[in-house]
């Protein structure tokens, strides 16, 4: 029975994926603009959050730098992708590499700063480790209005819009993009980008979890002494665990900068950090189904508030000192945080792996045949 209860889960849950697939794929048809948009940001989102619970979560460091290596992949690959007559100022320049080149060698320097920065994570655990962390926040932050040949400075630069083998995700290069009838633009072109990233992301951090690797780190976050008695190699372990986290937040700048288009200094400080730990306390510490949840949450929540602000009584018109949109979702931040943590410690994920448990005994249950000896009504009635 446990056999077949396995098959008809697994079954259920394949069905599922597939119908989840299948309505990605179809929304850039019936979305309009602003709905494409905030799908963007929340795919950026999604890997950004992966990275952080993988150290976080899974890993038991605290991080408050993740806005550090973000910022990393945002400039550095408008940096590397770009020319100087790209930059939002006369100063910014660029490389002109190839972006697909760009977004691999910036994904892999911010994976070699977070191994530069791991022996610090190495020597200090919990809020320390989050104080220390969030110095790579201000130096950044520092870089970013100061280095103007780099970053444009106050005025930030603009990204150059990613380019495949001649195709470019942007409304040019073909100008005129159709299929089955319909146009595909930058946002749309973009959206398909984005959930090959999402993919790619999930599937390689839910292997790592379910593998050795994340067992390993499991244990390195419940007991350092313990993990070393079974022969793991802490320190290995952690310095992975910070680099792979900070390429995860690189491809999730790389994906930000091309949503928004131009990018600016302030977007990359203390605030997008805590963001961050919000989505995965939300979503639920470890989990990376929840970590995914938690940031569409946390990324949609004050843009739906902001474009309804109008319709909705308790916000107020930007600009007339009442609660703004960002401060009300900010607000819902907090009630959010204090109710997992009371009620559901398990986050987003684990409400709905318990949602998800009725509805497998369910399926179950339908598809179980008669027990043995008894016979159907229309049997019944034939034999009588």
């Amino acid at each position: 029975m446990s056999e077949r209860r396995a098959r008809i889960t697994s079954a259920a849950r394949a069905a599922g994926w597939i119908g989840v697939v299948v309505i990605a794929l179809a929304l850039p048809l019936y979305l309009e603009s602003f709905w494409l948009q905030l799908g963007l940001f929340a795919m950026a989102a999604v890997i950004g959050a992966i990275g952080l619970t993988l150290l976080v979560g899974v890993a038991g460091q605290l991080s408050l730098g993740h806005a550090f290596f973000i910022a990393i992949g945002a400039y550095g690959y408008a940096y590397l992708a770009g020319e100087s007559a790209h930059g939002a100022s006369a100063g910014a320049s660029g490389l002109g590499l190839p972006p697909l080149l760009a977004l691999v060698v910036v994904v892999l320097v911010a994976g070699l700063a977070g191994a530069l920065f791991s022996p610090i994570a190495g020597r200090l655990r919990g809020i320390y480790l989050g104080l220390a962390s969030l110095g790579l926040v201000f130096v950044g932050q520092h870089i970013l209005f100061n280095a103007t040949g780099l970053t444009g400075g106050f005025n930030g630069r603009e990204a150059v819009p990613f380019d495949l083998f001649g195709f470019s995700f942007s409304n040019s290069r073909p100008d005129d993009f159709v299929v089955l009838g319909v146009s595909y633009g930058g946002l749309e072109r973009l959206w398909y980008l984005g959930l090959v990233l999402v993919a790619v992301a999930w599937w390689f951090a839910r292997n790592l979890v379910n593998g050795r690797p994340g067992r390993a780190l499991a244990t390195v976050r419940d007991s350092e002494v313990a993990a070393a008695v079974m022969g793991v190699n802490v320190a290995r372990y952690k310095a992975a665990a910070f680099t792979l986290s900070s390429m995860y937040a690189a491809l999730c700048g790389v994906l930000m900068a091309l949503a928004f288009g131009q990018i600016v200094p302030d977007t990359f400080g203390l605030i997008m950090s805590v963001d961050f730990l919000v989505m995965i306390v939300l979503g639920g510490i470890g989990s990376v189904g929840g970590a995914a949840a938690g940031a569409v949450f946390v990324t949609a929540l004050p843009l739906v508030l902001n474009r309804y602000s109008g319709s909705l009584p308790l916000l107020a018109e930007p600009g007339s000192g009442g609660i703004s949109a960002p401060e009300l979702s900010r607000l819902l931040y907090g009630a959010a945080i204090i109710v997992v943590l009371i009620f559901a410690r398990e986050g987003i994920g684990g409400l709905l792996r318990r949602l998800g448990a009725p509805l497998s005994v369910a399926v179950e249950r339908a598809s179980a045949p008669p027990p043995s000896g008894s016979s159907s009504p229309a049997v019944k009635e034939s034999v009588s």
